[in-house]
């Protein structure tokens, strides 16, 4: 699936839901863009819609390392999701240091929601899809799109 190659997704990977941005290599930019609940494993047909309409030329997804960078189980887990991406849209998969992304994504949203730019109230999953755009904007800002 070919698809525009200054539009990237970012996904934060978790085991019950996965964070979903797009970004853009040009501008340097993301935003986010959903969650995606899942219990028996990623949300195919959820993925497959937004893939379709964002028809991204490649997909950053966050590699979740241990503080002190060695792997661990959900890194292994998030390698599996890597690897199934790929294959399943046959698009370039990119791995981010993902280590403290949420930190940052629930600083984003709590000064967000101080602003009055953001609802009081977070549903669960706002600071996933809030996680995928750090990880993506990460991923933009350290020049690796030009790679």
């Amino acid at each position: 699936m070919a698809g525009n190659a200054d539009v990237l997704l970012g996904f934060d990977f978790g085991t019950r839901r996965i964070g979903v941005a797009v970004g853009n290599a040009i501008t340097g930019r993301a935003q986010a863009l959903t969650t995606l609940h899942h219990d028996d494993g990623p949300d195919w047909t959820g993925l497959t819609r937004i893939v379709g309409e964002w028809r991204p030329g490649a997909l950053v997804v966050g590699l979740p390392l241990a503080a002190d960078g060695s792997t661990q189980v959900m890194t292994d887990n998030a390698r599996d999701f890597m690897a199934r991406l790929g294959a399943h849209f046959d698009l370039p998969v990119h791995a981010m240091d993902e280590r403290f992304s949420t930190i940052e994504a629930m600083e984003r949203l709590r000064t967000a929601r101080a602003a009055g730019t953001r609802k009081k109230r977070l549903a669960k999953g706002d600071s996933d899809a809030m996680a995928a755009q750090v990880i993506l904007e990460g991923w933009l800002e350290a020049g690796e799109a030009n790679a």
